[in-house]
Parts: C-alpha cells; structure tokens; sequence
C-alpha cells in the first residue's frame, strides 16, 4: 500500500492555543508535519522558535514561528497543504479574510472542534470562558473559588496560557505567592490574571503544556477537589468541563454572534452570566437577553453586577485624572473604556484627562490602531520595553491623581510619580438564579456521579 506524505501544516495563533492544537493534535502525529507558527494580537512572539523540549521526537530542532504578515509568502515558500486558524477574540470577517488568503495562495483552510483538543481530567472540571475578552471571567473565578473554599472544597485554577517569555521554561508555572511572578518574570498581563488569585490565597497554573500543567494541578501539593478553568479572550476550554459557565456583557451582548470563539462558548454553556448589568442599559440587556435565548434557549441565565470600589476615593473627587484601564479588554476586546473611568465618573472627577498627546511608542500606535479607547490609558506591557513606555506616558501626563483599573496594583512594578489609587470590582448576583444554587445543583450532581 503507498504511504501518503505526511500533511504539511501551518498553525496561525497568537502564542496560546496554537501551541495548545499542536501539543494535542500534531506534536505526535506523523501524519502531519507542522512547518511553522505565525503570530498574532501580541508583540515581540514573531521571530522565536517553539522549543525542542516541548515540541517533542518529530521535532528536534523546534518549530518558526513567524509574523501572520507573512501568511501567503509562507504557505507559497513551504508548500503548506493547510492552515489551521487558533487564537480567538476576532471578528468573523478576520476569520474568513485570513481563510481567503490561505486559499488564494492554495492551502485549505481549518477550524479545529473544541472538544478534538479538550484533555480529561480526573477531577472534576468547572470552565469559565466568555463571549468576548473583558467581560468579567477573572471577578467570575475569584468568586466561585470563594464559594467553593466555603464549602470546603480545595479549588485548583489552571488560566488559559500566556507565554510570552521563555516559552521552555514557562512549560509548567505553579503560582501561589507574589513572590512567584518575580521568579517567573511575568508581564503586566500575567500579573493582571494572576495576581488577583494570589492575594485572595489561590493557587493558579499556567504555562504552555496543559497535559503536563494538567496533571501537576490534579497532585497540587495543597490538594485538589476541582479544577477550575479560568478562560483567555474568548477562547473554549482546553479541559473536558463538567460545567460550563459562559460570560458575556450587554455593552457587547450580540458580539457573540459575530466574533470567534464567543458563539461557541455561548452555544456550549450549561450558564451563561450576565455581568455589568449595573452599567448596562435596559434596551443593551434585553438585546442580550433575545440573543441568550435564541442561541441557547437551554441555559441557566444568572445576572450579575460588576461591583466598583476605590481606595481612595478622596483623591478622585475634584481632581483632574489619568485612568488607567486592562490593557486587552480595550485593544483587541474592543471596550472603549474599563471600571476605571466608571470610578472616575461615580466618585466625581473634575476631568478624565486624555492621555493621547502624552502617549509613546507602542502606546501612541496602539491608540492609531483602536481608535475606541478615548481618553483611557490601556495598561500595555508585554515586554521590558512596553513597561518602559508605559510608565513614561503616565509620568508625562498632566495630571493630578492616576486611577489604576487594572486588576493589580501597578506601583509594585512602575515608579508613579503622582498620587495614584486602584479601583477594584467585585461580582454580585442579581436575585435568582445565582452562583451558589448553580454550584449547589452541580456538586449534587457530582456527588451522585461518584
């Protein structure tokens, strides 16, 4: 019988669930050859390589990674046989411009099913994912692990990846203390996922082998009941959950029918939450509604409030203010405007200043490039450099208090010049159905599975 040659393969990502598709569905298969990555959404990921050591046998000097930039001349110079789209949080239009590429240049073109590359696990799963980056994942987690703690329960949150390092050296992260974030040089970012975790005493996973990740989480040394899945963007999970809890909010409530990879996770949830109803007005929230139950009529629908608190709010009241904001919910999430600026309205600033005259580098394109942001900074740091620049904007701006809405507290990794007070904001259901019936109703479940 003749044997075919093996397929050969580019995956187009953005430094998460690219490497995440080849790790389950390519690394040990010799039906395919995957001849490189291209990079997307994040700086600096073009021009590395995706390392020997976890690439594996097929793979002994690694694996390109190159900028999407270059899709046609790469599948031209390679003589690539398929593109296999994986990253997420992009319109349905870049979804299919890209497949018109790769097709014009003779490649077919690939959407990889969540559940081909979903790992089991032996603990139970809760996944919480999104209809688009910024809706409230990260408050979401906090308050189910507290929840679940409560109930005795010991709670493990494995987050979506975000390697933007060493990618060999960030194949497995365990994160429990501040301390770890300094050992594992980890961006502005990762700080902002992980470190709200730490200071409420969770432990949290990362990295780029989620099999690996995976298993070390189900023997964490503190224990496991149950794995929580804190979702990136609007990616799907990369473990097989048992629950499936979708986020969305009604500022972008129908963005899920027309962005990847929101419709799926709002097709798959066993819940959907709908958050920031506070901020959200009565025609936003009953188009989300309409869309809810059309799309799936089945779920559990829980309405939530994205509560706002501020450290010092006296330095708010009367003062002219820089905010600023998470830097991917406003770039590729499309927000115009984060828990910051609502802080600056509720509390009373005389004037949002805005930040563009003052901006550099990186930050000054990103602001040609979303041209939504306004008069919010997007607390952008990738790299040595990004922070650089960021903190040189803030330093440059003219004004007389710095309202940081990002999840973390800036300061420990920026020198602030001025007065500077964080905004925090927490999940609060909405009468019934809440969080604790939906976790009531699933350990029950669990517990009758065995």
């Amino acid at each position: 019988m003749e044997t075919r040659p093996p397929r050969r393969v580019l995956i187009l990502g953005a430094a998460g669930r690219d490497f995440h598709n080849f790790n389950t569905l390519f690394r040990d298969n010799p039906t395919h050859r995957v001849l490189g990555f291209t990079a997307a959404q994040i700086p600096d990921i073009a021009g590395r390589r995706y390392p020997p050591v976890l690439a594996g046998s097929l793979y002994p000097e690694g694996i390109p990674i190159s900028a999407e930039s270059e899709l046609s001349e790469l599948i031209a110079a390679l003589g690539v046989d398929e593109c296999v789209f994986a990253y997420s949080d992009v319109s349905y239009d870049h979804v299919m411009h890209l497949s018109a590429i790769a097709n014009t240049a003779g490649a077919d073109f690939r959407l990889v099913a969540p559940t081909r590359t979903m790992i089991e696990s032996r603990k139970p799963v809760i996944a919480v994912v999104a209809t688009r980056t910024g809706t409230g994942k990260s408050q979401t987690c906090r308050a189910i692990v507290a929840r679940l703690s409560a109930r005795g329960l010991r709670v493990v949150t494995v987050r979506h990846p975000m390697p933007y390092g060493d990618l060999a050296a960030q194949g497995l992260q365990r994160f429990a203390q501040l301390a770890d974030l300094d050992t594992h040089g980890c961006t502005i970012e990762e700080r902002e996922e992980y470190e709200p975790h730490i200071e409420a005493g969770n432990v949290i996973y990362a990295g780029v082998d989620y099999a690996a990740i995976l298993n070390a989480a189900e023997n964490d040394p503190d224990g496991c009941d149950l794995i929580l899945w804190d979702g990136g963007n609007n990616d799907t999970s990369f473990f097989r959950p048992d629950l499936t809890i979708t986020v969305t909010d009604p500022q972008r409530g129908t963005d899920a029918l027309n962005h990847y990879a929101g419709e799926i996770n709002l097709r798959m949830a066993d819940v959907v939450l709908i958050n920031k109803v506070d901020s959200a007005s009565p025609e936003a929230l009953q188009r989300t509604e309409a869309t809810i139950a059309a799309t799936n009529p089945a779920a559990t629908v829980v309405r939530a409030e994205s509560r706002i608190s501020v450290d010092a709010p006296e330095l708010i009241a009367g003062k002219r203010v820089l905010v600023v904001e998470d830097g991917p919910s406003l770039t590729h999430g499309n927000l115009p405007f984060g828990a910051g600026f609502l802080a600056a309205q509720r509390f009373g600033a005389a004037q949002i200043v805005d930040p563009r005259r003052w901006a550099v580098g990186s930050l000054a394109r990103a602001f040609e490039q979303w041209p939504q942001l306004g008069s919010v900074l997007p607390a952008m740091g990738y790299g040595h450099t990004q922070r650089e620049e960021l903190e040189a904007t803030i330093r440059a701006c003219e004004v007389d208090t710095v309202i940081i809405g990002t999840p973390i507290d800036l300061g420990r990794i920026l020198t602030i010049d001025k007065p500077a007070t964080r905004v925090h904001y927490a999940l609060a259901e909405i009468g019934q159905p809440d969080l604790d019936m939906v976790l009531d109703v699933f350990l029950e479940r669990i517990a009758q599975s065995g």
